[in-house]
Formats: C-alpha cells, sequence, structure tokens
C-alpha cells in the first residue's frame, strides 16, 4: 500500500493545491484554484434579487445556484462549447447541479437576504477531479464574496454554518488510493467523488465500479482516504481566506 505512484505520491496523498484569490476583478469574489494540473477559475456574483419561483411561492431568504463549463482548451482535444451544441452537456448539467446542492448544505440561504449568489466554475485546464475542485474552490470565493458583503454592511452575519471540500478517490490497479489525476481515472476500477463539510460529515458520496464491483474492505479504505484528504484541503482554504486582503 506504501509504494509510490505513477507520478511518485504515496496511496494518501493529495496532488499540491494553491489558491489564488481576486482573479475576476469585477466578481464580488473568486479565486483560481490550482490542484495538481487542474486549474479551476471559481467566482461569484450575487445579484440584487431572488428566482420568479421563489417570489411565486413567496419563500424568504435568498438563494445560490451554480454552473459549471469546460473551456475549449482545457482538454488536448478541442472541447465544443455548449452554445455550438445549443444545449448544455449532460455532464455539464449534472457536475453544476452537484456543486449547487454541495454549497447549499453550508449555507443558511434565510442570512443571505434577498439576494442570489451566482457561483461560475469555469475550467482552464482538466487533468482529473474538475468537480471536486470546483466545490473546494467555490467555497473560498464564496467566503471572499460574503466578506466582501459583511464589509459593505449588506450582511451582518455569515450565512455558512461550516466549510465545504470536496476530494476524488478510486482503486487503481487494484488498491484505494487518494485524488486522482487523469490517467487514473482513466484506469480506475472504481471511482468516488466524496464532498463532505468541516464537521466531518458527509454532504454527498458518488462511487459506482466501472466494469467492476468493490467490497467493504475497499469503501472502508476509500472513506478513510477521503477523511485524510479533507482535512488537509479544509486547511488549505482556512489559508487561502487567512492570507486574503
Amino acid at each position: 500500500m506504501s509504494a509510490p505512484r505513477a507520478d511518485g505520491r504515496l496511496p494518501d496523498q493529495l496532488r499540491p493545491v494553491r489558491f489564488q484569490n481576486h482573479i475576476a476583478p469585477h466578481a464580488t469574489g473568486s479565486t483560481l484554484i490550482e490542484w495538481g494540473n487542474t486549474r479551476v477559475i471559481c467566482a461569484v456574483m450575487v445579484e440584487e434579487s431572488v428566482p420568479p419561483w421563489m417570489k411565486a411561492k413567496k419563500v424568504e431568504g435568498g438563494w445560490l445556484t451554480a454552473e459549471y463549463s469546460m473551456l475549449p482548451y482545457s482538454t488536448l482535444d478541442r472541447k465544443a462549447r455548449d452554445i455550438a451544441k445549443l444545449k448544455l452537456d449532460g455532464r455539464s448539467q449534472e457536475i453544476q447541479r452537484l456543486i449547487g446542492r454541495a454549497l447549499r448544505a453550508v449555507i443558511d440561504l434565510n442570512k443571505l437576504g434577498p439576494r442570489t449568489f451566482w457561483v461560475d466554475c469555469d475550467v482552464l485546464q482538466a487533468d482529473g477531479g474538475t468537480r471536486t475542485a470546483s466545490i473546494t474552490g467555490a467555497y473560498v470565493a464564496i467566503s471572499l464574496a460574503v466578506k466582501r458583503l459583511q464589509a459593505e454592511g449588506k450582511l451582518t452575519a455569515s450565512p455558512f454554518s461550516s466549510p465545504v471540500a470536496a476530494v476524488s478517490l478510486g482503486v487503481v490497479d487494484g488498491r484505494p488510493v487518494l485524488d486522482l489525476n487523469y490517467v487514473e481515472d482513466a484506469a480506475a476500477e472504481v471511482d468516488m467523488n466524496l464532498v463532505m463539510n468541516g464537521a466531518g460529515e458527509f454532504i454527498e458520496l458518488q462511487a459506482s465500479g466501472e466494469e467492476a464491483t468493490f467490497g467493504q474492505d475497499h469503501l472502508t479504505e476509500l472513506l478513510r482516504l477521503g477523511r485524510i484528504g479533507i482535512t488537509e484541503l479544509l486547511q488549505h482554504q482556512q489559508r487561502a481566506l487567512e492570507s486574503a486582503v
């Protein structure tokens, strides 16, 4: 289990993680998360209104929603924009719903007031784990937006109940490993995406066998590795926010 992987990492090691805050000047809060060779810009813009369905149902508070896209040059072969196909890619739709669910799970929407937080996650470069990078980076971007709104007197208290982070896992060559890059993801017998809050509680767990099955021992080890990764990611997020000006 301690033998190094193809890129030299041990099974329980994350790729290097770095945040560059305020990457999008016109956004209320933004960060570029660099996670290994995966790079995602997460930006938040705030509208002083709520969706029509909330008004129609007289739902109090605010709303948060997410959009996700892979830019054409994010992969080796050019990826066509969704607008060119006149419909949202099914994978992108599933991922942006996951991002929205993960973030709303740790936010008190009533504390947002009658406003909408738009979270845009744009993948500049994809090398595995783009959805988990989007969730992890989006938490930092939203936190920066909240700090700005508090400084402007538009929010009196943070709406967060807890931080949130996500990480990918898998079984590669019969061995559970943390934080798959693209090569590992393509070869994995089992794929898992894990979303957790700062209290160590599960928000979402997606696991599937890729033409394979997996037993309790592998599941237990994947969850153990996932907790290690989430704990480290929460520390990265905290340092990114402490260094933000």
